[in-house]
């Protein structure tokens, strides 16, 4: 049988397309002299990087510490064998897949089996051909190149992914959430509530007389002005989880986890103060002469009969309560109350 010399073996895994980054090895070998030949085939066949191992606690060391794209794996080693090293590096990359190709003077099939069974991925007989080995380093870089584009596909897809889900959730006009977006994190921040047994507040608030400003302003001053109004509900949501969304039209909703009534309506009496402060112009108001807000304030610790729906409905409730009340205050139904007085004392 024809045997390949070091300067052939070299040539032809050569004539493959590089992978993407270095070729690593660990040579887990109890024998010096075998271990050295070994190495010395590897580095002839453009391997640059080889790790070296005589026993299995080594070989396990050095996998951890240095994550090798192939591992030659001796069965018979002092201590533990070759199955259990690899059973351990199984264990050790969990989601993750190194190939490993076992190295013995044994040649039965149970001894094929029985390296599968323990993680190995192929077998090769002892003493081993240049020219087996270089096929096989061959095979495993196409895997590994394989394998890293396929990684590298995964992650911009689901960078693509959240991309696409922030713009799908995102309102075009405001920047803030949008309804669809409302709508998934409102039933995350329940399920959270009521695994933490955590107060959520739901406040759903409408500009006053928006229909009057747009009749008054023009349309596009009314885009403007729902711009202003995103921008300062951003502000005031200072929390991580905190969320100002777009509603619909002129109505805005904020989720807002882990805050108690008390801390609702502070926050409530916060938010008209701000907006008094910016004193956006609304010359057609019969309120004041500057933009107002109405809302309404649900707050609740969930439990398993809390829904979304429920939580709408009830801030809905308080929001009309708000407006039949005079408009310009926030009302709450677990609370009796409104900011109105509290603003103006």
């Amino acid at each position: 049988m024809p045997t390949l010399t070091p300067s052939v073996a070299s040539a032809a895994l050569a004539s493959d397309p590089p992978v993407t980054g270095p070729f690593k090895v660990l040579v887990v070998e109890d024998q010096d002299s075998v271990r050295a030949v070994l190495v010395g085939q590897l580095h002839h066949a453009g391997v640059g990087h080889v790790l070296e191992a005589a026993n299995g606690h080594t070989a396990l060391e050095l996998f951890r510490q240095h994550r090798p794209d192939l591992v030659l794996l001796d069965i018979k080693l002092p201590g533990n064998d070759g199955y259990w090293v690899a059973q351990q590096m199984r264990i050790a990359e969990p989601g993750d897949w190194t190939p490993i190709i076992f190295l013995s003077g044994l040649d039965s099939d149970l001894d094929v089996w029985r390296g599968i069974e323990a993680g190995g991925d192929d077998y090769l007989v002892k003493p081993v051909k240049p020219i087996v080995l270089v096929a096989k380093l061959r095979a495993m870089r196409r895997l590994l190149d394989m394998r890293r584009r396929l990684v590298t596909m995964t992650q911009e897809l689901h960078m693509a992914n959240q991309r696409l889900n922030a713009m799908v959730e995102v309102d075009a006009l405001t920047g803030l959430v949008n309804r669809r977006g409302f709508d998934r994190m409102l039933h995350r921040e329940i399920l959270a509530g009521r695994r933490d047994g955590a107060p959520l507040t739901l406040m759903l608030c409408d500009l006053d007389h928006f229909k009057r400003y747009n009749d008054s302003l023009g349309h596009v001053q009314g885009d403007h002005c729902l711009r202003e109004i995103g921008r300062l509900l951003r502000e005031v949501c200072v929390r991580p989880r905190d969320v100002a969304t777009r509603y619909g039209g002129e109505e805005f909703a904020l989720i807002l986890p882990n805050t108690p009534r008390s801390g609702a309506m502070t926050f409530a009496r916060a938010l008209c103060k701000i907006l008094d402060v910016r004193a956006i112009a609304h010359p057609d108001s019969p309120l004041s002469n500057f933009l107002t807000l109405s809302g309404g304030i649900t707050t609740c610790i969930p439990d398993s009969h809390t829904s979304a729906e429920s939580l709408i409905m009830r801030a809905d409730q308080a929001l009309y309560a708000a407006k039949a009340q005079g408009r310009n205050r926030f009302f709450s139904f677990e609370m009796q109350m409104d900011t109105f007085e509290q603003r103006t004392g």
